[in-house]
C-alpha cells in the first residue's frame, strides 16, 4: 500500500508509531555535552552549512567563533554580513588565499600555524559555545598542521562547546573524534560546465 492509498485512520496509526519510537530515542538521549560536527565530501555547501550553524547559535544568544583556513578575510558574504552585526562573534581568516595561488609552502605553513593559534584560543574558551573551523581538513591533508595537536585541542575543549569542522577529504582522526559526520556528494556543479563562481552563491 502506498502512502497515498492509506486511509486517515491508517495514517494516524502510522504516525503514532513513529512518534512513539522518536519519543523513546529522545528520552534515551540524556547526555548533555557539546558535539563535534564534521562536514566533508566533494559537494558544494560545506562552509555554508557551517555558517548556518554559527547563525543558529548566534540566534540563541550564544557566543561563537569562526576560523577560516584557505580562504581570505572578507572574501565570503557570510564574513561581511556578520562582521558588521554580531558582537557575539569572533572571526579570523588565514588570509593567504588558496594554497595553489601562493605557491609558497613554507609561508603557508607559517600562516596555518598562526591561524591555528587563534583556533586554540577559541577551543580553550568556555564562553565560546560554538567554533567553526572552516576548511581545516586541508591543513591536515597538506601536512601544514599536526593532526595530533588538532585532535588534542578539540577533544579537550570545554564540555559544552560545540565544534563544526568543514572541508574535503577529512582524515580518519577527525572522523574518529566527531559525533556527527556528514558527506556532501557532488552530483554536478556549474563550474564544471564553465560557469563562473557566483557572488552570493559560491562566496
Amino acid at each position: 500500500m502506498s502512502k497515498q492509498d492509506r486511509t486517515p485512520e491508517q495514517h494516524n496509526k502510522k504516525m503514532k508509531k513513529i512518534k512513539s519510537a522518536m519519543d523513546k530515542r529522545i528520552a534515551a538521549a540524556d547526555e548533555d555535552r557539546g558535539v563535534v560536527v564534521l562536514i566533508t565530501g566533494n559537494g558544494k555547501g560545506k562552509s555554508s552549512s557551517g555558517f548556518g550553524m554559527v547563525i543558529r547559535a548566534l540566534g540563541h544568544g550564544m557566543k561563537a567563533g569562526v576560523v577560516q583556513f584557505i580562504k581570505q578575510a572578507d572574501s565570503c558574504g557570510e564574513q561581511l554580513y556578520l562582521a558588521e552585526r554580531e558582537p557575539n562573534l569572533q572571526q579570523y581568516a588565514m588570509d593567504t588565499g588558496f594554497t595553489w595561488d601562493t605557491q609558497d609552502k613554507e609561508g603557508d605553513i607559517a600562516a596555518a600555524e598562526k591561524t591555528w593559534a587563534h583556533a586554540e584560543q577559541l577551543l580553550a574558551d568556555p564562553e565560546i559555545q560554538l567554533v567553526l573551523l572552516d576548511e581545516l581538513t586541508y591543513m591536515i591533508s597538506y601536512s601544514y598542521l599536526d593532526v595530533d595537536k588538532i585532535v588534542d585541542a578539540v577533544v579537550n575543549r570545554p564540555l559544552h562547546q560545540n565544534v563544526v569542522i568543514t572541508g574535503r577529504g577529512a582524515s580518519e582522526e577527525l572522523i574518529e573524534i566527531s559525533d556527527t559526520v556528514s558527506e556532501v556528494k557532488e552530483i554536478k556543479h556549474a563550474f564544471a560546465a564553465g560557469v563562473k563562481a557566483q557572488k552570493g552563491v559560491e562566496f
